[in-house]
């Protein structure tokens, strides 16, 4: 727990109505865990309990809701991303100033804050370099009405991924029946560091089958990703049909799905 100086509680205080109260600026530093009677901060879910996959310019906006209690009452609270080592070494943030609110019962129950920010993403501005994918932590605060702060540097988690793509190429076209079908394709995913997407190698991908006619999707084997991304297999042509390359991610990049591609089969 860390505890601000009065004057700089009874400043944030000044506008804050009974029944809500805004999210606002947390300053990143080493908490302690909660003690009897600091805030408690629970139910942290972040973009919907969802990964948040990042391309080169992908811009998007990432919730954060929590609900905070505290027995003498939760006057503001706030909540932000960052990654690294701990809050003095970041080197990502995301949300450091958002701007939320939090719905504070004045009469059924003013100990508990059911609150959401909103987090403006945009990758070419926030994501310099690859180390940054990866889980990141959630900081979340709050200030009770005895103007005491309360901040914790790891109240939740999200996994932050870099976007991923696979494209596929089944031939020849038209293919005889029982003949070779030679499936290509690629696999990359977004390089914040270059400002590009590369070939992502060694990695698992199924090649998948539909018929013609039909919904469902089956897996005809799993090919490993070779340099630069390079996909390649044969199989045989048994029916008319679309072939597709599936790649299922990792914990640092999303997955992809291809485009079936048809093949007439005759």
């Amino acid at each position: 727990m860390r505890i601000r100086p009065a004057v700089a509680a009874v400043s944030l205080a000044t506008g804050l109505s009974a029944l809500s109260a805004s999210v606002f600026p947390a300053a990143a530093q080493a908490a302690d865990p909660a003690a009897a009677g600091d805030t408690v901060f629970s139910h942290v879910v972040v973009n919907g309990g969802k990964d948040i996959v990042l391309g080169l310019t992908t811009k998007k906006t990432v919730t954060i809701t929590w609900t905070a209690t505290d027995p003498d009452g939760v006057v503001a609270s706030w909540a932000y991303l960052w990654h690294g080592p701990n809050t003095d070494d970041e080197d990502g943030i995301l949300g450091a100033y958002p701007a939320g609110t939090c719905e504070v019962p004045a009469i059924a129950d003013p100990t508990t804050a059911d609150c959401q920010v909103s987090i403006a993403v945009d990758a070419a501005r926030d994501l310099d370099h690859n180390g940054l994918a990866g889980t990141w932590n959630v900081l979340a605060g709050a200030q009770d009405r005895t103007d005491d702060w309360t901040e914790i540097d790891v109240a939740g988690t999200a996994s932050v991924k870099r976007l991923a793509k696979v494209t596929v190429n089944a031939s020849p076209e038209p293919v005889k029946k029982g003949r070779t079908v030679t499936v290509t394709g690629r696999l990359t995913r977004a390089n914040w560091s270059s400002g590009s997407y590369t070939g992502y190698q060694g990695e698992p991908v199924k090649l998948q089958f539909r018929k013609k006619g039909s919904s469902t999707y089956t897996t005809l084997k799993t090919v490993t990703s070779g340099g630069a991304g390079a996909l390649k297999t044969t199989t045989k042509a048994k029916a008319d049909g679309y072939f597709r390359f599936v790649f299922a991610g990792t914990a640092t990049t999303g997955p992809a799905t291809a485009a079936g591609d048809f093949v007439d089969v005759r």
